[in-house]
């Protein structure tokens, strides 16, 4: 059962005579306990609702378009609590965050609901037969799950949890019954690694078709982590031995099923100092959200946008701006400045390499970045008209980065107006040119 938090004007549920405060307890005589139960038995067209208000018992029947929504708003967006993690992963990025950081940055989710909802990866350590028999009557697909390893024993080490193993004959009941599954790889080097990690993917092999992409990721490594697994980064070298090994394994797979399966990250390209593959070899983007071909496809749309462009594109007024990314997309966000600059007349653009001070030079990627970085490293650097900011680097609201620092805070310190952009080449050229 659920409180209602509000009822839309007008809607079926407010035409019904529902109410801020009722309680709603079955919907068709299915017992409603979070969203995915609401969202799954709300879509018939015939609706039988069955209300607690006060000492009273209702029942209110609605007639509907098939999966049309009947106005009903509830408190959090799950209509329930998340799920909190179980498990102690030795990878764990949450354990590796300094003191002092908001509530929300410590909390760790491991919600089957999330995975079907908004794309977040599940451990599977949270679920239950029962989960598992709902996933499927629901046909929650895709279902993203980190799987890290097939083995058992060294599943249960790397997540700390004695049912990390066991869980993984969950795998084979999703893909019996076709629910489709995207898998992850964190990726530590001399635990999962190698032998390993040739072992796993020639274990997830046997849930084809269901499984239809694995993304592998390397492990992210903070200056602090006091206490915590003895993890080391990932060289030069090693980076390339793992793309030598996933690239055959895809070559394979490419062969024999018609699929790569597996696709590093853009991250061991950039460690191992490789180009990255062009975009017929990442099938559609099927985990670009996981750093996977993130690059290839900006490069892309930025193509694209950039062909429009006339050559000595004029520009109502000259534009001088900046740029602030992290190391890993330096050359990359540079090359695409220097394009635009050959092309549009009257247009100077400064890319600032920032270096992670509050999480440690082991960190590179752009959405790790913190505003008193920023403030420190670009304080009295030329900036320009506009500081232009990926979006990854704020939270969804827009309005502050990890370490609580404000975009208004930031703006009054450097001092000048700061835009965002999305991760995509089009919103990047639209926002410098705009």
């Amino acid at each position: 059962m659920v409180t209602v938090f509000d009822v839309i004007p007008d809607s079926y549920a407010a035409r019904c005579g529902i109410q801020k405060g009722d309680i709603l307890l079955e919907v068709n005589g299915n017992a409603i306990k979070d969203v995915l139960d609401y969202r799954y038995y709300i879509t018939e067209p015939s609706l039988s609702l069955y209300l607690h208000r006060g000492p009273e018992l209702l029942t209110v029947s609605i007639q509907k378009d098939e999966y049309e929504d009947i106005g009903l708003e509830f408190e959090t967006y799950l209509m329930d609590k998340k799920e909190t993690c179980r498990n102690k992963c030795i990878f764990c990025f949450i354990d590796q965050n300094p003191h002092g950081m908001r509530d929300t940055v410590y909390f760790k989710d491991d919600d089957s609901r999330l995975s079907f909802l908004l794309g977040n990866y599940i451990s599977l350590t949270n679920l239950t037969e029962e989960d598992i028999d709902r996933i499927i009557k629901m046909r929650l697909s895709p279902i993203n799950i980190s799987v890290h390893t097939t083995n058992p024993a060294l599943r249960c080490q790397m997540l700390n949890n004695k049912n990390a193993g066991k869980v993984l004959s969950y795998l084979e009941k999703l893909a019996s019954a076709d629910i489709a599954i995207n898998a992850q790889i964190v990726l530590c080097k001399g635990v999962n690694d190698k032998d390993e990690l040739l072992r796993t993917l020639n274990d997830l092999t046997a849930y084809l078709p269901a499984l239809q992409s694995v993304a592998v990721v390397p492990s992210g490594i903070t200056a602090h982590r006091e206490g915590l697994y003895p993890l080391k980064p990932f060289t030069k070298e090693d980076a390339a031995e793992v793309l030598k090994m996933l690239n055959a394994f895809g070559d394979r797979m490419l062969m024999t099923h018609g699929t790569r399966l597996v696709f590093p990250s853009d991250e061991f390209y950039l460690t191992a100092e490789q180009s990255l593959p062009d975009e017929d070899y990442y099938e559609g983007y099927p985990q670009l959200e996981n750093g996977v071909g993130m690059i290839t496809s900006m490069r892309r749309e930025f193509e694209e946008a950039f062909d429009y462009l006339e050559e000595d594109y004029d520009l109502e007024k000259p534009i001088t701006c900046s740029i602030a990314t992290g190391e890993a997309a330096y050359p990359f966000i540079k090359s695409l400045t220097d394009a635009l600059m050959k092309k549009a007349k009257h247009f100077t653009c400064h890319v600032y390499r920032i270096e992670n001070d509050f999480f440690g030079h082991t960190i590179t990627v752009a959405g790790l970045i913190t505003g008193r970085d920023l403030i420190k490293q670009l304080e009295n650097k030329p900036l320009g008209d506009f500081l232009m900011l990926p979006t990854v680097m704020l939270r969804d609201e827009g309005d502050r980065f990890l370490d609580d620092t404000t975009l208004e805070a930031l703006e009054a310190v450097l001092p000048t107006p700061v835009r965002t952009a999305r991760p995509t080449g089009d919103d990047f050229i639209h926002t410098l040119l705009q």
